[in-house]
């Protein structure tokens, strides 16, 4: 059982790798697109500038080999700006993303501190496998200054700040979260746990 953490050079690629690792997970830091293609689920770490990152990530090819393995049915998780480049487009940038999911990306109001950045809440929406056990309430890390918008077809926990945004998302195999889980302390681990589960029993 194999987690491929896309390497594009993100600033969280080593700590999301390393809670993976900790929660039980056989993790592959790659930039080959081959050995992305053979490995059990995914991992689509990101943070900095939405642009930038798709552009990275283009620049490896692993935008199409992240497309290609969301068609094989096996798991895609996003995290933060890895999240983010799962939508269409973002206010912060005019290149595309990945358009996986529906909905855009949009900055957060300008009467609120931005970044937003620490600690905030999180309400589930409905359940979903990889945040069982984690209390509805929790407390979960962000840094950010752009979310996406609240889609009831694929948004499963909301957090507010300036306006309500989607925290939590899945359509299908393709799962992320605008908070770092790595990030989150024991909810966060528990999340990285639930993924390791989920994918060693499929």
């Amino acid at each position: 059982m194999t987690i491929a953490v896309l390497d594009y050079d993100s600033g969280n690629l080593h700590s999301v790798s390393r809670a993976i690792a900790k929660v039980g997970g056989d993790v592959l830091v790659t930039s080959d697109p081959a050995e992305v293609a053979r490995a059990d689920a995914i991992v689509i770490p990101g943070v900095g500038h939405f642009g930038q990152c798709v552009r990275a990530l283009a620049a490896r090819g692993l935008d199409r080999a992240a497309t290609a393995f969301v068609a094989t049915g096996r798991p895609v998780v996003g995290v933060c700006v890895g999240m983010q480049i799962l939508y269409r487009r973002s206010d912060e940038s005019d290149a595309a993303g990945l358009g996986l999911l529906p909905g855009e990306v949009r900055r957060l109001p300008g009467d609120v501190k931005v970044p937003h950045m620490g600690w905030n809440t999180v309400s589930w929406r409905r359940p979903h496998p990889y945040v069982a056990g984690i209390d509805d309430g929790s407390y979960l890390y962000f840094v950010h200054s752009f979310a996406p918008e609240v889609d009831d077809a694929v948004t499963i926990g909301v957090t507010e700040h300036g306006r309500p945004f989607a925290a939590v998302v899945a359509r299908d195999n393709v799962f992320a979260t605008q908070f770092h889980p790595e990030k989150s302390g024991d909810a966060g681990l528990q999340l990285y746990e639930n993924v390791v589960k989920a994918v060693a029993s499929a």
